[in-house]
């Protein structure tokens, strides 16, 4: 009787491992969504504490962006070669270390160099987290999963919103992004400990159905070549500038600008600016999982792409011009709310880009896009900020913040228009040799 209980806890050990691993890589992608939205709503004190420009703040927003952009590829690399288990314990510690130098920092040139080792450290997660989920879950339930692990990151998201705006008005930015950088540390320490990198080292091959990572007659290919072969594939650039436009200009409101826009157009204070953004991410984390659930129902990538991409266009089309750039305060909330649900559409293009190539390269065909993800956070953030230092004329604020996001909506626009070219997969992989 015993040994039989034995073997049926063995059992549910093994089945429920992979949820335990999944679980501390999303508390992970939590504190990577932290870093990646707070940086709008302490604008006012960064300005303040460094006396520094609009192009200077928005720089040092993006500098978490640019490095999290370069990353990218090295990241895929070490996922397929080092290991899940290492590179998101290195990552995380060194996350940690860039927020509490952050939260420290005299002067300016300290502060880029805290948000550089964020950047850097926050940057191998979600691409780890991708990784796992091919080698772990079944390729039915993968973008299922990545809508999942959306909705627990943006969690960090909602913290950096109104609830920050809080903590920052009571305990001030320097001791939060200290202590943050103390729970990032932390977390690394569990990384360290729980994560593994193959369903086999826990014993786990009951869970490993997943035909993909099933072909070991294959030969795996030098990741050279296989690098070479993902760029020279046609259809791995769609989702690169899809990804650009759409997440690029969520985190320019969100991540950003957001907050100041609704400050200086509308006259709200902070926290109820912040409430305004924090609709838009509860709409994203709501729609990562309906999306990519729905993508994985219908088996289609590319007409959910369609319909909510062009929806997207549509929210930040009647931000930009409805009214002249100030659309009644009483749509707002639907408004960003819609916007940030239809915005979550990038997730399918990580399912796009994994099943248009070699399945054996996940972790580097992933890292693609999500270069281009973040190419776009960086740079349209940037030329926001620019443009604000360089308004020669007196324009209203109203007419100075429609003009800058028009670039965001050029952007958007563009990712539009290029779904159109995006291969259809069916939920299935299709790469041929």
């Amino acid at each position: 009787m015993r040994r039989g209980w034995d073997i049926l806890a063995r059992n549910v050990i093994k089945q429920n491992y992979r949820w335990l691993v999944w679980g501390i890589m999303s508390v992970a992608y939590i504190v990577v969504f932290f870093h990646r939205m707070a940086i709008g709503i302490v604008k006012e004190d960064l300005i303040h504490a460094f006396g520094i420009s609009a192009t200077t703040f928005a720089n040092l927003g993006a500098i978490y962006f640019y490095a999290y952009m370069i990353m990218q590829i090295p990241t895929g690399i070490l996922a397929d070669t080092l290991g899940v288990r290492k590179t998101v314990t290195y990552g995380t510690l060194l996350a940690g270390i860039g927020s509490i130098i952050f939260g420290l920092a005299p002067e300016i040139r300290l502060a880029f160099l805290g948000r550089l080792l964020v950047g850097l450290g926050v940057s191998v997660i979600f691409i780890c987290i991708l990784k796992f989920l091919s080698q772990w879950f079944q390729t039915k339930e993968f973008a299922s999963m990545t809508g999942l692990t959306s909705f627990m990151g943006n969690l960090g998201g909602i913290m950096a919103q109104t609830p920050l705006a809080l903590m920052v008005a009571a305990f001030t930015w320097r001791k939060i992004f200290f202590s943050i950088g103390l729970i990032t540390i932390i977390v690394a320490i569990f990384c360290y400990l729980i994560l593994c990198d193959q369903p086999e080292n826990k014993n786990n091959s009951t869970i490993r159905t997943n035909t993909e990572q099933n072909v070991k007659s294959e030969k795996m290919a030098s990741l050279g070549i296989c690098f070479k072969q993902a760029l020279k594939n046609w259809q791995t650039w769609p989702p690169v500038i899809i990804i650009m436009g759409i997440y690029g200009s969520f985190i320019c409101f969100t991540g950003t600008w957001g907050i100041s826009y609704l400050m200086d157009v509308y006259g709200f204070p902070k926290e109820g600016a912040a409430n305004f953004t924090l609709v838009s991410i509860i709409g994203f984390m709501l729609g990562s999982i309906v999306i990519n659930t729905l993508s994985d129902q219908i088996r289609s990538r590319k007409k959910p792409m369609l319909i909510f991409g062009f929806l997207y266009m549509v929210t930040w089309g009647i931000l930009v011009f409805y009214n002249g750039g100030e659309p009644p305060q009483s749509i707002l909330y639907p408004l960003l709310f819609i916007m940030g649900f239809c915005g979550s559409t990038y997730y399918l293009t990580f399912a796009v880009v994994k099943e248009v190539n070699n399945p054996q390269i996940a972790g580097i065909t992933t890292a693609i896009v999500n270069t281009g993800g973040f190419l776009g956070a960086a740079i349209l953030p940037a030329l926001m900020g620019n443009y604000f230092d360089h308004v020669n004329s007196t324009p209203t604020l109203v007419n100075v913040y429609h003009n800058a996001l028009l670039y965001p909506f050029i952007a958007i626009l563009i990712s539009t228009i290029i779904i159109l070219f995006v291969k259809e997969t069916a939920g299935k992989n299709i790469w041929k040799a």
